[in-house]
C-alpha cells in the first residue's frame, strides 16, 4: 500500500494550508509509504522535515507559464470551475499524477485543495480521487467582498459537484463535514481535524508573563486581514488604557500594514523559526470574524501551552471549551478584557488544560488514527 498525495505547492512550513499538508502527509506516513507530489511553487525545495521523513518519497514538477497555463485553466473553466481556482489547475501535475498513481486498489489519491482535484479529475473514474479541504469555501465567501472566489452560488455549485465526484472528501470540522453533507447529501465525508505535532513541541512551564499578544497567521488570507484591523482598531486600544506597556506582535508571511502604526506593535511578518516566536510570547490571538474551518493558529497555541484568546468564531471547529481550554471574547470590549486578564494575571490552568485537549485531539498520532485505510466515515 502506498498513499499519492498531490499539492500545488512546494511543501514547506509554514501556516495555515502548509502546516495541515505536513500533518496529514506525515500522519498517512505512519500508516505506510506515501508519495508527494508537488508543482515548485511559493519555495524552492522542500522544508527538511518532509526530506528526513523514510515513508516519504518527494517528486516535483515545474508549473508551466504563458499560454500553457491559460490553456489548462480555460479547460478547467469550460469543466465548471470558478476562474480564480481554474488558474491553480496545473496540466503538468495532472500527467505526472497518472504516472504515480498506485494501481486501484492499492493506495489512495489525494487532491490538496479544489485546484487540484480538478487537475486530476482524469483518475476519478478509474482510481478515485479522495478532496482535501481546507475550508468549505460556499459557507463565508458572502464575507470576503472583493477576495472572495465567486458567488456564494456559483461555489456552492462547484463544491457540490466535487463533493459528489470524490472518493471521499477530508473536512477540517464536524461543522463543514454537516455544512457538506447537506450541501451534498450522500457524498463520502470524513472528519480530518488540523493538527500539529504535539510531540514535537515542549512548552514553557508556566507560561512566560512577557506582555507580549502574539497572532501568528498567513496574512495572505483576507479573514486573517480581517483580524489584525479588529486589533489595531477596535481592541488594543481598549487594552493599552489597562496596560499600556503591552505588546501586540504579528507573525506570518504577507504582512502589509497601511499608515501609522503604534510603536507597542511588532509588525515581524515571516519567520523562519516560529518556536522562537511562541517561546517569546504570552498568549496567543485567534480574533478571526469570518472564515471556516478551524484555525491552525488555535491548535498550535494550545500545542505550545499558551493561553488562547479567541472568538467564538474562531472556536466553533474545534472540541474545546470557553473558559476550560481557552479564553473567548465576542466583540471588540469583550475580546479586550479577556486579553487583559490574561496578560495581567496569567491563565495557566487554562494554558494546561490546552495543551492537554491538544495532546488528545489534535496530535499527530490522533490523526494517523482517522486515516488508517479502512476506518469508518465522520
Amino acid at each position: 500500500m502506498a498513499d499519492l498525495f498531490v499539492t500545488p505547492h512546494t511543501p514547506t512550513l509554514g501556516v495555515g494550508r502548509a502546516l495541515r499538508v505536513y500533518a496529514i502527509v506525515k500522519a498517512l506516513a505512519v500508516n505506510g509509504p506515501v508519495d508527494v507530489l508537488y508543482a515548485r511553487f511559493g519555495a524552492d525545495e522542500p522544508s527538511p522535515e518532509y526530506v528526513d521523513q523514510p515513508n516519504i518519497r518527494l517528486h516535483v514538477v515545474e508549473p508551466s507559464r504563458g499560454a500553457r497555463r491559460a490553456a489548462a485553466a480555460a479547460r478547467a473553466v469550460l469543466a465548471g470551475t470558478p476562474p480564480k481556482i481554474a488558474r491553480t489547475v496545473s496540466s503538468e501535475i495532472g500527467a505526472r499524477a497518472r504516472e504515480l498513481a498506485p494501481a486501484p486498489g492499492t493506495g489512495r489519491i489525494v487532491a490538496d485543495a479544489t485546484g487540484t482535484f480538478m487537475a486530476l479529475r482524469g483518475l476519478i473514474l478509474s482510481h478515485g480521487v479522495v478532496y482535501n479541504a481546507h475550508n468549505l469555501e460556499s459557507s463565508f465567501q458572502d464575507s470576503l467582498g472583493a477576495d472572495r472566489l465567486g458567488s456564494e452560488r456559483q461555489l456552492a455549485r462547484f463544491e457540490r459537484r466535487i463533493l459528489g465526484r470524490a472518493a471521499e472528501s477530508w473536512m477540517v470540522s464536524h461543522a463543514d463535514v454537516a455544512g457538506a453533507l447537506a450541501l451534498c447529501p450522500g457524498a463520502r465525508v470524513r472528519y480530518v481535524p488540523n493538527v500539529v505535532d504535539v510531540a514535537g513541541v515542549t512548552p514553557p512551564a508556566p507560561p512566560p508573563r512577557t506582555g507580549v499578544a502574539m497572532l501568528v497567521a498567513d496574512f495572505t488570507w483576507p479573514p486573517n486581514r480581517q483580524a489584525v484591523r479588529f486589533l489595531l482598531d477596535e481592541v488594543m486600544e481598549r487594552v493599552w488604557r489597562e496596560l499600556p506597556e503591552a505588546r501586540l506582535r504579528l507573525v506570518g508571511r504577507g504582512l502589509e500594514l497601511d499608515g501609522r502604526v503604534d510603536p507597542r506593535v511588532d509588525a515581524v511578518g515571516f519567520v523562519d523559526d516560529l518556536e522562537a516566536a511562541y517561546a517569546d510570547a504570552a498568549c496567543v490571538l485567534v480574533p478571526l470574524l469570518a472564515g471556516g474551518g478551524s484555525p491552525l493558529k488555535f491548535v498550535e497555541g494550545l500545542a505550545h501551552g499558551l493561553p488562547v484568546v479567541a472568538t467564538p468564531l474562531a472556536a466553533q471547529g474545534l472540541d474545546v471549551v470557553p473558559g476550560e481550554h481557552f479564553r473567548q471574547g465576542e466583540g471588540a470590549e469583550a475580546y479586550a478584557r479577556e486579553l487583559v486578564a490574561v496578560l495581567r494575571d496569567g491563565a495557566p490552568e487554562v494554558a494546561a488544560a490546552g495543551r492537554r485537549v491538544a495532546q488528545e485531539r489534535y496530535s499527530i498520532g490522533t490523526l494517523a488514527r482517522l486515516l488508517t485505510p479502512g476506518a469508518p466515515l465522520a
